[in-house]
C-alpha cells in the first residue's frame, strides 16, 4: 500500500517529507520529459543527408521566399499606358501643312515663272527640282521649331520626288498619304510594336495602284509620320506593382514543419530555411528544457497551496504523494505513446487513456484535484510532443487530453461499475465525438485512412481509460485507502482468526453481531451508505467481549448465574465499559480498517448504562449519570450512527416476550427518538430523512428474521429488577 507503508517514513521524515517528494516528482517527471525538449548540438551542410526529420523550432518568415513572390507578382502586373489622340492629330495636320506648303511652292514658283517670262522674251529655265526644295525650305523658316524638326527629318530625295509629282500625281499622294495616316495613327501605337505598324503600313503602300515615285514619297511619310502615341504610365503602372507586392503573403516557416525529411538531401532551399531558423550550426537552446522546467514548479506551487485547504498535515502528505504518483504515471504512459511515434503511426498518442488519472483523482481524492491533473496532462504533453509543436496533431492531442481528462471529473465519485451508461457517456462517448469535431474541423477526408486511424485511435484511448478505472479500482483502493472491497471481504470471511474466535468463545454475541451486521447494512444500502464497510464494522462491533464473555448476558449458557449479580455496579460498569476500549485495541493490532474501530468506539456513542446507573443510585444517591455513560466518542458518520440504533434494537426485541409488529415497531421508533434527544446522533450526520428510511428498514428486519433472546431486566426500580432476577435464578 501506497499510504501504510509511508506512514513511517512520514512519521520519520517530518516536515521534510514533503519537500523531499516534491524534489523526488521534479526529478522524475524532468527526468522522462528532457529526452523530448532537450536540442543537440547540429552543424548542417548543403548536400548532407540526414537521419531524421528537421523540424523548425520557431515561427519566422522566409524572407527569401517571400521576396521572390512578391517579385512575380510586380512582374505579372500589365503595364498601365496612356492613349494621347492629340498626336495622331498633330501628325496628320504636318503632313497636310507639307503638302500644302508644296502645292503653294510650285504656284509661288509656277507664277513668278511666268512673270519673268513675261517680262523677258529670252529664253528662261523653268524652276528646277532644288528651286523648289529650297523654296519649300526657306518656308519651313516661318514654322515653329516642332515642326521644323519633323520636316527635317525627311531626306533630299524624299522632296525632290515630291516635287518631281505632276499636280495631279501630287494630290493623289496627299489624299492616299493622309488616308493611310489617318488610319494608322488611330491604332494604339506603343514602342514594342511601332516597327510592325509601320511595316504593315509600308505594304499597304505597296499594294497601292500608283508609281514608284508616289510611293516612295508616301513610304517615307510612314516611316516619319507614324510615331507612338501610347506611352507607358510610369507612376500608375509603378502603384499597381506595389499593391501587388503589398498583397501578397508573406512565406512563413512555422514551428514544426518538417524542413527536411528524413534520408533527403540537404538542397539551397532547406539550407536557406535553417539559415533562417538559425538551425545551420547551434549548440542547442535551453528555452524548451527551460520551460518545461518551469511547468512542473508551478505544478508544485498549485499544489502547495490547493494542500493548504486541507485541515490536517496527513490529509496534505496523503494527498501530495497520491497525486505525485499519480501524474508521475501519467507522464510515464504519455512518454510510452511517444516513443511508438512516428510519421507512419503520427497518431499513436491518441492511445493514451486522458481521462485515467483525472478519474481516479476525482474518486479517491476531490473533485479539484482531478481538474488539476487534466489541466496539467495537457501541459506536460506540450513538452513531451515537442517535436509535433506547430502542426495539427499537437492541436489534436491536446484538446482531446484536455476533453477526456475533464469528462473523467464530471463523473459520479463512486464506483465505475456501478454506474454503468453514464460512465460510458462521459468517458467514452462525447470525447470519441470530440475527436470527431476537430477531424471535421481539420478538413481531413473520410476517404484517407489517417483520418480513420485517428477517431479509432481516440476512441481505443477512451475505452482504454474507462477500462482501466474499472478494472483496477479495486487495487487502487489497496494503494489509498485501509478499507478496499479487498480488504473487506477478506475480513467478512468466517474464517477469519478473530471471527472464529469470536464464535467459539462469545456465540451469542457472534450471533448477535452478525444479526446486528444484516440489519445495519440493509439500513446503510437504502440511505446509499457504505453497505459493506458497515457490515464488516458490525461483525467486529463486540469483539471487547471476548476478554469477559461470561459476562455478557447472550454468552451465558441457559440456567447459569448471572455473575454481575456478584458484583458492585461499578465493577459492573468497568467489565461492560471495557468491552468498548477492549474492542478498539483488539482491532488496532490486528490492523483493521480505522472505519472498523472507529465503529467499534461509536457504536454505544456517550448513552446512558441504565440498568447499572439504577443500581447505583439505590446505593449511593450522589452518583451522576456522567459516571455511567460509555466513553463514547458519539456516532461520526451515518455508518456509526444506524449501527448503534441496530445494536441496540436487536438487543432489546431479542429479550421481549412474544414480540409482535406493533411492538417492534413502537420500540424501534421510542429507542430513535431516545437517542435524538439525547443527542446521540448529532454528530452522525444522519437527516431526518434518512433516519426514517432507518427506522423502516430497521423495522422490517426485526420482524421478518427475529429470533429469542435471554430477555433483560426492564427498569422499574433497582430492587426490583435485583429480586425478579434472583428468583429466576433460584427457580
Amino acid at each position: 500500500m501506497i499510504i501504510q507503508p509511508l506512514s513511517k517514513i512520514r512519521a520519520k521524515l517530518g516536515r521534510y517529507y514533503t519537500p523531499l517528494l516534491f524534489i523526488l516528482f521534479f526529478l522524475g517527471v524532468f527526468g522522462i520529459v528532457y529526452p523530448s525538449v532537450r536540442q543537440q548540438k547540429v552543424d548542417y551542410q548543403e548536400g548532407q543527408v540526414v537521419n531524421e526529420n528537421i523540424r523548425a523550432n520557431k515561427t519566422v518568415e522566409n524572407t527569401a521566399a517571400t521576396e521572390q513572390k512578391r517579385k512575380l507578382a510586380a512582374e505579372a502586373v500589365t503595364p498601365e499606358y496612356t492613349f494621347q489622340e492629340d498626336i495622331a492629330t498633330t501628325q496628320f495636320d504636318r503632313v497636310k501643312r507639307l503638302f500644302d506648303l508644296v502645292t503653294t511652292v510650285n504656284s509661288d514658283l509656277k507664277k513668278e515663272y511666268e512673270e519673268k517670262k513675261k517680262a523677258d522674251d529670252a529664253t528662261i529655265a523653268a524652276p528646277s527640282v532644288e528651286e523648289h526644295v529650297a523654296a519649300l525650305k526657306k518656308k519651313f523658316e516661318k514654322l515653329d521649331v516642332d515642326d521644323v524638326n519633323f520636316y527635317q527629318q525627311f531626306s533630299n530625295d524624299f522632296y525632290q520626288n515630291l516635287f518631281s509629282l505632276s499636280a495631279t500625281d501630287l494630290t493623289n499622294t496627299r489624299n492616299r498619304a493622309l488616308s493611310l495616316l489617318g488610319d494608322i495613327m488611330e491604332q494604339h501605337i506603343r514602342e514594342s510594336n511601332l516597327t510592325d505598324v509601320k511595316d504593315d503600313g509600308i505594304k499597304q503602300v505597296d499594294q497601292m495602284a500608283i508609281g514608284d515615285t508616289a510611293k516612295s514619297v508616301i513610304t517615307d511619310l510612314v516611316n516619319t509620320g507614324i510615331v507612338v502615341n501610347e506611352f507607358l504610365n510610369e507612376k500608375v503602372t509603378e502603384e499597381k506593382r506595389q499593391t501587388a507586392r503589398s498583397a501578397v503573403q508573406p512565406v512563413m516557416i512555422y514551428q514544426g514543419e518538417i524542413i527536411v525529411r528524413e534520408g533527403s538531401q540537404i538542397d539551397a532551399s532547406a539550407i536557406e530555411k535553417l539559415r533562417l531558423l538559425g538551425l545551420t550550426s547551434q549548440n542547442g537552446s535551453i528555452f524548451p528544457v527551460l520551460a518545461m522546467a518551469i511547468a512542473v514548479l508551478l505544478q508544485i506551487m498549485v499544489l502547495l497551496y490547493f494542500g493548504r485547504q486541507l485541515s490536517t498535515r496527513d490529509k496534505r502528505q496523503e494527498f501530495y504523494s497520491f497525486y505525485s504518483f499519480a501524474m508521475f504515471l501519467s507522464v510515464a504512459m504519455m512518454k510510452f505513446f511517444q516513443l511508438f511515434q512516428s510519421e507512419q503511426i503520427q497518431y499513436i498518442p491518441l492511445f493514451f487513456p486522458a481521462a485515467f488519472v483525472p478519474l481516479v483523482l476525482n474518486l479517491f481524492m476531490n473533485r479539484r484535484s482531478g481538474i488539476l491533473s487534466a489541466l496539467f496532462q495537457v501541459v506536460a504533453a506540450i513538452f513531451v510532443y515537442y517535436d509535433s509543436i506547430g502542426t495539427n496533431l499537437l492541436t489534436t492531442i491536446l484538446v482531446t487530453y484536455l476533453f477526456a481528462g475533464l469528462m473523467g471529473t464530471i463523473v459520479k465519485r463512486q464506483r465505475i461499475a456501478y454506474q454503468g451508461f453514464p460512465a460510458v457517456m462521459w468517458l467514452i462517448v462525447f470525447p470519441s465525438l470530440m475527436n470527431l469535431v476537430l477531424v471535421i474541423f481539420q478538413g481531413l477526408s473520410f476517404y484517407e485512412g489517417s483520418t480513420w486511424l485517428t477517431l479509432i485511435c481516440g476512441v481505443a484511448g477512451n475505452v482504454l481509460g474507462f477500462l482501466l478505472t474499472m478494472g483496477l479500482h479495486q487495487y487502487i483502493e489497496l494503494l489509498v485507502t485501509d478499507d478496499s472491497a479487498i480488504v473487506l471481504n477478506e475480513l467478512s470471511n468466517p474464517n477469519h482468526p478473530l471471527l472464529k474466535k469470536l464464535l467459539e468463545e462469545a456465540p451469542g454475541t457472534y450471533h448477535h453481531s452478525m444479526m446486528v451486521a444484516n440489519l445495519s447494512a440493509n439500513a446503510v444500502a437504502d440511505i446509499g451508505g457504505r453497505s459493506l464497510m458497515t457490515r464488516v464494522a458490525c461483525y467486529y462491533h463486540d469483539i471487547g467481549k471476548l476478554k469477559h464473555a461470561n459476562f455478557f448476558v447472550e454468552n451465558l449458557p441457559t440456567g447459569a448465574e448471572n455473575p454481575h449479580n456478584f458484583l458492585l455496579p461499578e465493577d459492573s460498569k468497568q467489565i461492560i465499559f471495557g468491552h468498548v476500549t477492549d474492542g478498539a485495541k483488539i482491532l488496532e493490532d490486528y490492523k483493521m480498517p480505522r472505519m472498523v474501530v472507529d465503529i467499534c468506539y461509536q457504536h454505544h456513542g456517550t448513552t446512558l448504562m441504565k440498568f447499572f446507573y439504577a443500581k447505583a443510585k439505590e446505593r449511593n444517591s450522589e452518583v451522576t449519570e456522567a459516571d455511567f455513560r460509555y466513553p463514547g466518542p458519539k456516532p461520526q458518520t451515518r455508518e456509526a450512527g444506524v449501527v448503534s440504533i441496530a445494536d441496540s434494537c436487536e438487543a432489546a426485541v431479542r429479550a421481549m416476550d412474544h414480540p409482535t409488529n406493533d411492538k417492534i415497531q413502537k420500540f424501534v421508533h421510542n429507542l430513535i427518538v431516545d437517542r435524538i434527544i439525547d443527542g446521540q446522533l448529532d454528530d452522525s450526520g444522519l437527516t431526518m430523512k434518512e433516519i426514517r428510511i432507518v427506522e423502516k428498514s430497521l423495522v422490517n428486519g426485526l420482524c421478518s428474521t427475529f429470533h429469542s433472546r435471554i430477555k433483560y431486566p426492564k427498569m422499574k426500580s433497582e430492587a426490583e429488577k435485583m429480586k425478579e432476577e434472583q428468583e429466576r435464578s433460584e427457580a
